[in-house]
């Protein structure tokens, strides 16, 4: 046993455990024939850092991993991170042109810039998982992954072949969101939606037959440069004779028709609408219905949102080149010259040419430009019917969502679901397997040769000078990381076998004198055949062959992912899993919400709320951020970030720390025992029935991802019934540290404390590792680190009711007195004479063996006959009443008069809250913050009222 220091410093231990853990492969320990788990982490950015978004999806994978791990399982986190297109190459293009002189991407070839942007990941590109690291994962980094590495991408261009092969993903014009700075299609999760004050115009567009006009209204006049219909609805009667009708648009002179469809409402405005198809995503739909086909539908914006002249040749030259705001302006300037701008007359009757709005815009989120829609040639995923065997998976019961409320978005989304645009215009990612012929053939293949082939000898070739969407090969991360890459043996390291970056583990250092749990010797290579448990041995490289394939983890047994990558990531996870693996990804989906700032709102950096969790690391170390985490995390609730919580549960820590150093100062060390010590004394059954109750408590709530059910029952057990209760009680039969007590009574007590202890070590390893791990190796020797040690048992044989039921007794009594006490305002030192009415002979033996702790731990002394007439305080535990007499103690009428004021401005705080509350005018406009504070304050005072009136009572 290594004495502890008395001041517990989280970053010493933390830094040295996790060299420990990973330098001796603890991370994955070698484990022929147990039983597969496994995991995937949601790949970060190579470009990030870990922001509080990480560090709670990270903590609740890891809680789970070392849980399963502690079961004896063989547990596997895949950890890797994704290639991030957009991303990374916009951070090679920035330290270029931060040079002197600059750079430019287009200074160089593609290849010449992609092998930069290789050697910027290799210097640059690892700092967050050494964040991770600092968190605590425990990972298997000895295999990392990185959605580029040479078998991914094999992964991913086989992946692209078979589905275009299969007729699911094929090449097609339809909008898309436009990055015109960085000019490349974006995917929705990078578009960032901001409320702007804009303007709404009204315009007059004439009828071609000269018999009237019709108004229509927009937000983009500019756009009417390529409009090809106006819509009505079919129910609307004031258009009824127009239907069919054409109009000749101002400016271009373009006769385009009336049509009906239902995206035109009645209700809104004049219930006419201007149909852009080539630039609103709700215009092209009603293009499309309407009949016309994408290639007709007319662009006037190139790729940097210029207007270009269309294919009908109306728009005049002097709009050319123009940026969109300037078109804008242009336009509205010759409508209104041409008298079919409509005025917006104010309240004052003052006349504006447009009507003041606010409008949600979209932007890019890295480009900081307005997103246009645009309409451009894609690769798309035919998604609707990937996602059918999804739809059945989830609804089956195969995939399992957690919260179960996700489903009915989840159904929603999938069942509306559009063509999925993978093609991205970079030079940073997969390069999309595509050959084109001149005459516009297309062929795919996995290689140029085999392209060639397919088109036969002298036809010239040129690739897609394109790359695939990021999320396109992170939805084979839950096989593709286990070595799938479409050949007939896909393979995933073992422990004891081979993988990429692997070292000699057997000349890693040690902690402790342990043994390395995974010795290996002569480790080379860097592409293994699978020598993990439960082996592979597929009968095809697709389908039915691979289910439960790749040594028994896929499957995965649970995801974890924040609800807003629901349907970018984990649904399209499930599309191809299903298709290329013909079983599920994962058994079970988890989604968090997400973790804001403490008034509730979204953390960004624009507001300045943003919180850095390794600040929160260096403040109170790993396990209290952890912890946080995990007893913050409510099933279907976003997290509010509290520091001051957070800080807590570093007082948490620091409670354990001290009562293992009273445990060694009292002779207490490692337990030798899996099973309950024979306990004789009730206390000793009593905490052996409080840990047997919370190993319940927490196997149950992590079995159904209840993480702050589990953090909470060991915290309440560790802090309140082990620190504050029976470290307490025991302390007569244990002695004083310079005079131990001997004895068979002593004996049991230092057993079972040291058994209660290790319980508690394992029971909070998952959410709190450094300082477990510490307290393990501390308190003794031990045959293994606490990493890889035995999940507890819950034996209900070593439960005995009697004994717990009357320590539980003995604890409401001691609590009763030292509450009335307080109330009271009796001194802290003061002893008291007690009187027990009515008490039954199991309350009297109690009292008789308790006797005692009861005077040690209450500060009152069991007196014989009736109470003295006077003033007293009375406590009612079961059937018993305890007459403390205060005549003496102290002075009644000051008491009373001290609860009285008390309690009237208690109620008069509690009566003026309720009063703002019953208001409806504070309720729906005050910011919710503040409503939810008042609720909190007037339950405060409330208790507070109550809590004082009782005291009153209790006087008499």
């Amino acid at each position: 046993m290594s004495e502890l220091p008395k001041t517990f410093d989280p970053a010493e231990i933390e830094q040295r455990w996790y060299a420990h853990w990973e330098a001796t492969g603890q991370f994955r320990p070698d484990r022929p024939g147990a039983e597969p788990w496994t995991i995937v982490n949601p790949p970060p950015n190579v470009t990030g850092s870990l922001h509080i978004g990480h560090a709670l999806d990270n903590t609740l994978q890891d809680i789970l991993t070392r849980h399963a791990r502690l079961k004896g399982k063989d547990a596997l986190w895949v950890v890797g991170t994704d290639h991030a297109g957009i991303a990374t190459q916009m951070v090679v293009e920035r330290q270029m042109g931060a040079l002197n002189p600059p750079q430019k991407r287009t200074d160089f070839t593609r290849e010449q810039f992609v092998d930069k942007v290789w050697a910027w990941k290799e210097e640059s590109g690892g700092e967050i998982t050494q964040q991770l690291r600092r968190l605590g994962c425990s990972m298997d980094w000895a295999n990392e992954r990185f959605t580029m590495d040479e078998g991914f991408s094999k992964a991913v261009l086989k992946v692209f072949v078979d589905l275009h092969r299969d007729g699911l993903l094929y090449r097609d014009k339809r909008l898309v969101n436009w990055d015109p700075g960085l000019g490349t299609a974006i995917s929705d999760l990078e578009v960032e939606t901001r409320e702007i004050k804009g303007s709404f115009w009204h315009l007059r567009y004439p009828l071609a037959d000269g018999s009237g006009f019709i108004e229509v209204a927009t937000t983009r006049p500019e756009t009417m440069l390529a409009d090809m219909a106006v819509a009505v609805n079919a129910s609307d009667e004031r258009y009824t004779a127009l239907v069919g009708k054409q109009v000749r648009l101002p400016i271009t002179g373009r006769l385009i028709p009336i049509i009906t469809d239902d995206h035109a409402d009645p209700e809104l405005g004049s219930g006419a609408v201007k149909i852009t198809p080539g630039h609103d995503f709700n215009d092209f739909e009603v293009g499309k219905r309407a009949g016309m086909a994408a290639g007709t539908m007319l662009n006037m914006l190139d790729a940097k949102a210029q207007v270009v002249q269309v294919s009908d040749g109306l728009i005049p030259d002097t709009f050319l080149g123009l940026t969109t705001a300037e078109a804008r302006k242009a336009v509205v300037a010759q409508l209104k010259a041409e008298g079919f701008l409509i005025p917006h007359v104010d309240k004052d009757g003052i006349e504006h040419d447009a009507e003041p709005r606010t409008i949600q815009t979209p932007y890019g989120d890295r480009s900081d430009v307005v997103i246009e829609p645009w309409l451009t040639d894609q690769w798309y995923v035919d998604a609707a019917t990937l996602a059918k065997p999804a739809i059945e998976a989830v609804r089956s019961g195969a995939i399992k969502l957690v919260p179960k409320t996700w489903e009915k978005t989840f159904f929603n989304w999938m069942e509306n679901i559009q063509p999925w645009c993978v093609s991205r215009q970079l030079w940073w990612g997969h390069r999309i397997p595509a050959w084109f012929a001149e005459d516009g053939s297309v062929f795919v293949a996995m290689s140029e040769t085999e392209a060639q082939a397919q088109a036969g000898e002298g036809v010239v070739l040129r690739q897609d000078n394109d790359v695939l969407d990021t999320w396109f090969s992170s939805a084979l991360w839950p096989f593709a990381t286990l070595g799938w890459d479409g050949s007939s043996s896909p393979s995933y390291p073992s422990p004891s076998g081979e993988g990429p970056g692997v070292g000699d583990a057997s000349q890693s250092t040690t902690l402790a004198g342990l043994p390395h749990p995974n010795p290996v010797s002569g480790r080379s290579g860097s592409q293994p055949d699978l020598n993990s448990p439960g082996g592979y041995s597929p009968d095809t490289p697709e389908g039915e062959g691979l289910k439960n394939s790749l040594g028994g983890r896929y499957p995965n047994d649970v995801l974890i992912s924040g609800f807003d990558i629901l349907f970018f990531w984990d649904a399209r996870m499930m599309m191809q899993g299903l298709h290329f693996m013909g079983d599920v990804p994962f058994k079970t989906l988890y989604l968090h919400g997400l973790v804001r700032a403490a008034d509730g709102a979204k953390m960004s950096k624009s507001k300045g709320n943003v919180v850095n969790p390794l600040g929160l690391i260096d403040q109170y170390g790993a396990d209290a951020l952890r912890f946080f985490m995990a007893a913050m995390e409510s099933q279907g609730r976003d997290i509010k970030m509290d520091e001051k919580r957070v800080e807590g549960y570093r007082n948490f820590a620091t409670k354990l720390w001290n009562a293992c150093r009273f445990a060694q100062g009292n002779g207490i060390g490692a337990s030798k025992m899996l099973d309950a010590p024979v306990a004789a004394l009730a206390v000793n059954k009593w905490i052996i029935a409080e840990t047997i109750t919370t190993v319940q408590a927490v196997d149950l709530a992590l079995a159904d991802l209840r993480f702050d059910g589990a953090a909470n029952a060991v915290y309440q057990f560790v802090w309140s019934r082990f620190c504050d209760w029976y470290l307490e009680l025991i302390k007569p039969v244990l002695g004083q540290m310079d005079a131990p007590a001997t004895g068979a009574d002593a004996d049991e007590t230092r057993a079972v404390a040291g058994w209660v202890i290790d319980q508690i070590l394992v029971l909070l390893h998952p959410f709190m590792p450094f300082i477990t791990e510490e307290l393990w190796n501390a308190m003794g020797p031990r045959e293994t680190n606490l990493i890889v040690a035995h999940w507890p048992i819950a034996d209900a044989r070593s439960l005995d009711p009697a004994a717990s039921q009357e320590i539980d007794w003995l604890i409401r009594l001691i609590g009763e007195v030292r509450a009335a006490r307080t109330e009271l305002n009796v001194a802290p030192g003061t002893r008291m004479p007690v009187h027990v009415r009515d008490a039954g002979p199991e309350t009297l033996a109690r009292l008789d063996r308790q006797a005692s702790v009861i005077a040690r731990l209450a500060r009152i002394d069991l007196a014989t006959g009736d109470a003295p007439a006077g003033g007293a305080v009375q406590v009612v535990v079961d059937e018993a009443t305890f007459v403390l007499p205060l005549a003496g103690v102290i002075d009644l009428d000051a008491e009373r008069a001290r609860l009285t004021k008390g309690i009237e401005a208690a109620a008069k705080e509690r009566d003026a809250l309720a009063g703002r509350l019953g208001n409806p005018s504070f309720v729906e406009r005050a910011k919710p913050e503040a409503v939810e504070k008042a609720r909190a304050d007037h339950a405060e005072k409330a208790a507070e009222a109550e809590r004082l009136s009782a005291a009153l009572a209790r006087l008499g």
